[in-house]
């Protein structure tokens, strides 16, 4: 049975908790949009002013719905405004460590029937569960970037997952308009499980000097019918995120198939991590 939610938290108001928030908002739930400070705060809630207005310009949203959506957000770096969360889905940066950290102190900060979720896109949901005392009541729900324009949400199941907490995860996922697809708690579920290692072996086979990055991509996009090359994806995703879930890949799964390409780990120890820097495989 669906635990009742009548307001969510989201912990990160960065590219992908802004994008939760906002699809959020616009699915008629008022949502808490926490960061670590205002400054932070401030950027994630402009972002998604921002994207209501090109909305409206689209002719996609009308004004009085961007309106209210924005007066269901409420951008706030007080972290006890969760309290009143139903469901608090934290989106920080993809680090283990830093997870876990920010999850023991999210379970003693909700109210005790809350679920907690997790965005993560490839650490262990029992891992992460562990940290805190809601095993039960703690799910991942995998959302794609960018949040708005993806249709997919991955509704992910450590072994200790409630089927009620399920339930609830997949109602929230298809109120946001998403399409769920439950899946077991192993490393990179499905998508990324899939995705990154091709990513990566994209990145060997440019090393290797089999063709250029743009003749790469093209070759995907024209002899795979892929929308994006797998090198420019790399780059939209962001070069460290690749290399995290790959190093996560290889140290759980233990299998020299999903080691990083040294390549790789180079661009990222040099900044190059694709769109949000700048340059990547391709200058932006």
């Amino acid at each position: 049975m669906n635990t009742p939610l009548h307001t969510i938290g989201v912990v990160g108001a960065g590219t992908m908790g802004s994008g939760i928030a906002q699809v959020t908002a616009l699915a008629g739930l008022p949502v808490v949009l926490l960061d670590v400070d205002e400054a932070r705060v401030a950027r994630g809630r402009d972002g998604i002013a921002g994207a209501l207005e090109r909305l409206v310009t689209k002719g996609k949203l009308t004004v009085e719905e961007r309106s209210a959506a924005l007066a269901r957000l409420r951008p706030t770096s007080d972290r006890t405004a969760l309290r009143a969360c139903d469901l608090i889905v934290e989106a920080a940066t993809e680090n283990e460590a830093l997870k876990v950290d920010l999850l023991r102190q999210l379970d003693a900060l909700a109210a005790p029937e809350a679920i907690l979720a997790t965005n993560t896109s490839s650490i262990s949901i029992a891992k992460l569960a562990a940290a805190t005392r809601r095993p039960a009541r703690f799910v991942g729900l995998h959302f794609f970037n960018p949040v708005p324009l993806m249709a997919l949400v991955e509704v992910v199941h450590g072994p200790a997952t409630a089927p009620a907490t399920i339930d609830t995860a997949v109602a929230l996922a298809k109120r946001l308009g998403k399409t769920p697809v439950v899946v077991k708690d192993s490393p990179g579920f499905v998508v990324n499980r899939l995705l990154c290692p091709m990513l990566n072996e994209a990145v060997l086979a440019y090393a290797e000097g089999i063709a250029t990055a743009a003749d790469i991509d093209e070759a995907m996009k024209l002899g795979c019918n892929h929308p994006i090359g797998p090198l420019a994806l790399a780059d939209l995703i962001g070069l460290d995120v690749l290399l995290a879930v790959m190093e996560v890949f290889h140290r759980e799964l233990r299998d020299d198939k999903y080691r990083p390409a040294s390549l790789l780990e180079e661009m990222v120890a040099a900044g190059r991590l694709g769109r949000k820097a700048g340059r990547g495989f391709y200058a932006y």
